[in-house]
């Protein structure tokens, strides 16, 4: 794609979402999912989890519509900004140079569209939190521990594929049937993914994903929601999936964003670790104990908005679930791209 140097990223670190109700926002966020308020503005509340240690991993900003304003990635040093900048810029991609505080607790930062469509951060510097590790008095909800993913959904799976491989990421783990590419896992930090990729119209964000430490605390999540009557916030699971082996729920927010709670995935740090390849006719690889997938989670996700704050459009994609059936973690075209990860 470019022979220029991509910045060194290290992992993914915060969204921000735009929400129509901040109040209501706040109810399901921290009082019902235990996210620590790290910092509230009068339109704008700044979440982390309790491991965390940056200043915040999700902006939750009062808005007009439900969206997604941007994705951030931490980059291993202030040089890497320059290097995010040039190497957007060659793919003639839109960028902005950002100076610190433009986000509450971020450094400078360099903010693009990329070749996906999607509004995208990166950043070095960054608020320091207090440390929660062993804080056990303080933790409610599912205990979130960490951000850990976003899943954004492309029509064009195998392009995203390629676009995340020239930025340096490695891929955990595929959906595919030897000719098509329908869903990939990828990553810079020693999990499964920082980024995964479900097919059909985009760019829009299917999911956050969120680390627990336990499955009980998954589980105990659904009980909450049971015992307040709010069960209607539970879209999927919980589960197991086949791909990245992780316990799972799936829950939507007042304003319909998606979040994952999960555990129990694995370690990906080895140098010659390699590609877990899955068949698209396996049945397990969208759900390990075979469970069914609700229809929503194929086709609704959050619009995201461009550079200016507004909506990008959205590319339509023909999804074809009677040949075969692409499972929840890669609903997908079958349009016949050759499979990038197998040449």
């Amino acid at each position: 794609m470019t022979n220029l140097t991509p910045p060194d990223v290290v992992r993914s670190v915060y969204a921000e979402l735009v929400v129509t109700d901040l109040d209501r926002a706040r109810w399901f966020w921290v009082d019902l999912l235990g996210m620590v308020v790290q910092a509230a503005e009068p339109d704008a509340l700044y979440l982390r989890g309790y491991d965390e240690l940056t200043h915040h991993n999700l902006v939750l900003r009062a808005g007009p519509a439900p969206a997604a304003s941007h994705l951030a990635y931490r980059v291993r040093s202030a040089v890497d900004l320059d290097r995010a900048e040039a190497f957007f810029d060659h793919l003639g991609c839109r960028t902005l140079r950002l100076p610190a505080g433009t986000t509450r607790g971020i450094g400078e930062a360099v903010r693009v569209t990329d070749p996906l469509g999607f509004t995208v951060e990166f950043f070095h510097q960054v608020a320091r939190a207090e440390r929660l590790v062993q804080r056990y008095d303080l933790r409610r909800g599912a205990e979130i521990a960490r951000f850990d993913h976003f899943n954004i959904v492309v029509p064009d799976i195998p392009a995203a594929f390629r676009h995340y491989c020239a930025l340096g990421f490695r891929c955990s783990e595929t959906i595919e049937d030897g000719e098509t590419l329908y869903a990939a896992w990828m990553y810079r930090k020693q999990t499964v993914h920082d980024v995964a990729f479900t097919g059909g119209a985009g760019p829009r964000l299917h999911h956050l994903g969120f680390f627990a430490h336990e499955s009980h605390q998954v589980l105990r999540m659904c009980d909450i929601l049971g015992s307040l009557h709010q069960e209607t916030h539970i879209e999927r699971g919980p589960g197991r999936h086949g791909v990245s082996n992780a316990f799972y729920v799936y829950l939507r927010d007042p304003d319909g964003h998606r979040v994952e709670i999960y555990t129990s995935d694995y370690y990906t740090g080895d140098p010659d670790h390699e590609t877990f390849r899955w068949n698209v006719h396996d049945p397990r690889r969208r759900d390990f104990w075979g469970n069914a997938v609700i229809e929503s989670w194929y086709t609704e996700a959050t619009p995201v908005l461009d550079l200016d704050g507004k909506p990008q459009p959205v590319t339509d994609t023909r999804c074809e679930e009677t040949a075969v059936t692409v499972g929840a973690d890669g609903l997908g075209t079958v349009t016949r791209t050759p499979n990038p990860s197998t040449g």
